[in-house]
């Protein structure tokens, strides 16, 4: 599943701009992206995705019924139980006013802080929508998804057992353990640089759910998260009141700014060439996109 995962990378990649905005960088983010480009909950995680999140949850089988549900290989598992909260601060719902005069950059379903010294990386599709969110201080990463919801209830409780079975599944480890957002995700997964660690925390909101992937030394310890933490803190999320199938992707959009900054750039790129060699042909946005602000 693992080398199935890289090959949709590979492929996404030909097809993405790049755009960063300021920080430190750092090499190897796409080496983890497998596990964190395919939805909150993996390949496993895909059931409940077509449910519209204004219709009722379905009515779960009577105990006799469960058994059948099983392949011989698999056992039922039991029931998590939900672990309590003690955030303290965000993600916030927009109709909540976090009033902490944060600055925030406005991806549509999502507003961001950007701490000092916090690079953020966006992966765009040609069309403008943005299909990663990673936010780079040090040696660590978060990567950051939203995501539709059912009304009635959250379903961290079950992404994560789908995460940490397919992790496992594909010669990972998982476990979960207890965390400052309630019950985590702490896990080793295989790269071709070797195990890498990674820490899933997953926050239910109204009709919402935000998927957070710690990676570096954050992953092996929250102390180390640094600003990230903080960015984790001061997200605030837009739902909006369309129904969405639970479990897909809310949009994100290139800010006005970062495109009009982009398109600047390739002008000013064609401008280059058309002076050193006389020749004219059209620049679409890089593939591989411009760096917005350099990067130290």
């Amino acid at each position: 599943m693992f080398r199935r995962r890289k090959q949709r990378r590979a492929e996404k990649e030909e097809e993405f701009a790049d755009l960063s905005l300021g920080g430190d960088s750092q090499d190897g983010v796409d080496d983890i992206e497998a596990w964190i480009a395919e939805g909150p909950g993996g390949a496993e995680g895909a059931a409940s995705r077509h449910r519209s999140d204004d219709e009722p949850e379905p009515v779960a089988p009577a105990d006799d019924d469960l058994s059948a549900d099983f392949d011989d290989h698999f056992e039922a598992k039991p029931a998590v139980r939900k672990a309590p909260v003690r955030r303290v601060g965000g993600p916030w719902d927009v109709t909540e006013d976090p009033n902490d005069g944060l600055p925030r950059i406005d991806l549509g379903a999502l507003r961001l802080p950007t701490p000092p010294d916090v690079e953020l990386r966006l992966e765009a599709d040609q069309n403008g929508q943005i299909v990663t969110v990673a936010l780079i201080h040090g040696t660590s990463t978060l990567n950051l998804g939203v995501f539709a919801a059912p009304r009635s209830e959250g379903i961290w409780d079950e992404v994560r057992e789908d995460l940490r079975d397919s992790i496992n599944s594909d010669g990972g480890q998982a476990n979960f353990v207890d965390g400052d957002y309630g019950t985590e995700l702490s896990a080793r997964v295989p790269t071709p640089e070797g195990p890498q660690p990674l820490r899933f925390v997953g926050v239910d909101g109204p009709r919402w759910f935000v998927r957070a992937v710690y990676s570096g030394p954050a992953a092996i310890d929250p102390a180390n998260a640094g600003p990230l933490a903080d960015v984790m803190r001061g997200l605030v999320v837009v739902r909006g009141e369309q129904p969405m199938p639970v479990r897909d992707p809310l949009p994100l959009v290139l800010p006005t700014e970062i495109t009009e900054q982009a398109e600047a750039a390739a002008a000013d790129a064609q401008g280059e060439e058309d002076d050193s060699g006389g020749r004219h042909r059209k620049l679409d946005l890089p593939r591989r996109g411009p760096e917005i602000t350099e990067t130290h």
